[in-house]
């Protein structure tokens, strides 16, 4: 199928390492926030981690979302917002490396709040039985997010369907595919899609964000 074509150089060992290089990235900086940075501050903190793991560019903007713009999606700008003790951020970086697509996002918890972690911990949980109800049934794009939104609202939560994951591969992936998972009639392909996942609590007015590629 044309959309699911890579290039020739396209090297799965090299891609997956590329997955690994990025969720450390993620990870490593993490762990260097704290109350009071804003999303600037941040910022520079995922550069230098970038920089130290050899990325030779974006494929899209690096996001880091603090507090109430933890319910944004990617297209709407994010207001002032500052770390508090008890909060949320989400990072979510696309670099290259070794000329291969990295796409990965996850949420992390400042301090103690039961509903945040609850609504942290959702995002990952819905990823992974999506993922598997993928692997087990051949589920479409469509029926993935149909899936997703469904198991959302168990938990009481929104699924944002303005995120709906993509295509990466090799770069740039979009010389193949530009349009979303949520959007395909067919089972995708392992590897090569980007399942996201972005929850909302509308009740403390918190989202968080989990992506990574189906495998």
């Amino acid at each position: 199928m044309t959309i699911e074509n890579c290039g020739p150089n396209f090297n799965l060992e090299l891609y997956l390492k590329v997955r690994d290089k990025t969720i450390s990235a993620v990870q490593s900086a993490a762990l260097q926030i704290r109350p009071g940075m804003n999303e600037a501050n941040a910022l520079v903190i995922l550069n230098d981690e970038l920089e130290r793991a050899g990325i030779e560019k974006f494929w899209h903007p690096t996001k880091f979302r603090i507090s109430k713009n933890t319910t944004k999606s990617f297209r709407e700008i994010s207001e002032v917002a500052v770390l508090e003790e008890n909060d949320l951020f989400f990072i979510d970086i696309g670099p290259v490396f070794f000329n291969h697509e990295g796409d990965y996002g996850e949420t992390f918890l400042v301090g103690t709040d039961a509903r945040m972690e609850k609504l942290k911990n959702a995002t990952k949980q819905i990823f992974i039985a999506t993922q598997e109800v993928w692997k087990k049934n051949n589920l479409t794009g469509t029926e993935l997010y149909e899936f997703a939104t469904l198991e959302a609202l168990k938990l009481g939560l929104k699924l944002n369907s303005n995120m709906y994951g993509h295509r990466i591969g090799d770069f740039p992936h979009a010389l193949h595919y530009k349009g979303k998972l949520g959007t395909l009639d067919f089972s995708p392909a392992p590897h090569l899609w980007v399942l996201e996942i972005h929850l909302l609590d509308e009740g403390i007015n918190r989202g968080a964000f989990f992506e990574d590629i189906l495998i």
